[in-house]
């Protein structure tokens, strides 16, 4: 049987380096605090394209797992975590698409004649940025959190420790699976023979 000892400590890690990069895309996302400024499309450009990239990390990570089962393994633990922070991933990729296309409307109309609806409209667009780039940065820490707290309570105890517990006291949030204990012998029964009938 192949020895897994050290693989949930390696699992830690990866959960511990994906909820960094996280939190390290949340770092460079700011929220604009004046319209007067430049938009920059490039940057935005780059950063949703690493967010995306991201999730992508999410379901690669869930896939190497669900391919890959082992017999003396189960993912089922680190696969949740990964799924679960994959939902406020994807909300962080909705709420940067709609700042991204407010973006493109003010800067389509940045060097457009004045007017009080196109002031109008550029307020609202900036306000659509700001309030989405905020949830944005929410979503990112509410992924990083999901990732870093289930790597916080990975079970780390090697096979042999959670064989000599007992299956009650076992974890529930161990990658190792013990081999099915073998029934507890019963009773011998024999082959059933018939009672012999007695005449009346």
């Amino acid at each position: 049987m192949t020895d897994h000892t050290g693989r949930a400590a390696l699992e830690r890690m990866d959960l511990y380096v994906t909820a960094r990069e996280f939190l390290e895309l949340r770092a460079q996302i700011t929220v604009p605090q004046s319209p007067s400024g430049p938009l920059d499309l490039v940057t935005a450009s780059k950063q949703l394209a690493t967010l995306t990239g991201l999730v992508k990390d999410l379901s690669d990570e869930v896939l190497f797992r669900a391919v890959g089962e082992n017999p003396g393994l189960g993912f089922g633990p680190v696969i949740d975590t990964y799924t679960s922070a994959a939902v406020p991933a994807g909300r962080a990729i909705e709420n940067y698409t709609e700042a991204y296309a407010q973006f493109g409307f003010l800067r389509r109309f940045a060097e457009a004649p004045d007017s009080a609806d196109l002031r109008d409209a550029r307020h609202a667009a900036f306000r659509v940025v700001q309030e989405r780039m905020e949830l944005v940065r929410s979503d990112l820490q509410e992924a990083s959190d999901t990732l870093r707290n289930a790597a916080d309570r990975l079970d780390g105890r090697p096979p042999r420790a959670l064989a000599a517990l007992s299956r009650s006291a076992r974890p529930t949030n161990s990658i190792y699976r013990l081999s099915a204990e073998p029934p507890a012998p019963g009773p011998i029964r024999l082959a059933y023979t018939p009672a012999p009938r007695h005449g009346r």
